[in-house]
């Protein structure tokens, strides 16, 4: 997913806000679900939510106002009830790696109760599994 970095993603210091790289990997964890035809919304209205239950991220160099940034979003582990992606923004022009996370999801009930993910997902999740040294 590409993401143009505006003026209000900054902060004082003319840099993405560190806050907005989450937005950004929840934008584009959806994009992936949409893309193999799953809408997040409709599978929430039929029992499935995906809340993010661990986050890990790494900054390694700042996106300024005007980057343009692509989010890279790959599933790393698929689990009976979550799965774990790996997700990165890379400035375009030049490629270099600004943020790398691991993001953790869990299937859950709308009462908040664990659930198998639905095997049309996971069988999707695991064609497309990264393999991570």
């Amino acid at each position: 997913m590409d993401v143009r970095i505006y003026y209000e993603d900054t902060d004082a210091g003319g840099v993405v806000y560190h806050t907005n790289y989450l937005k950004y990997f929840e934008r584009a964890r959806t994009e992936l679900f949409r893309s193999h035809g799953f809408s997040v919304a409709e599978l929430a209205k039929n029992g499935f939510v995906f809340p993010v239950v661990r986050l890990e991220v790494d900054f390694k160099a700042p996106a300024v106002h005007d980057d343009l940034v692509s989010v890279i979003t790959s599933p790393v582990r698929v689990g009976g009830s979550s799965v774990t992606l790996c997700q990165k923004i890379v400035r375009q022009n030049n490629g270099k790696l600004l943020v790398e996370g691991l993001v953790t999801l869990a299937c859950i009930s709308p009462a908040l109760k664990a659930r198998r993910i639905p095997l049309e997902i996971r069988q999707m999740l695991e064609a497309n599994l990264e393999k991570v040294a």
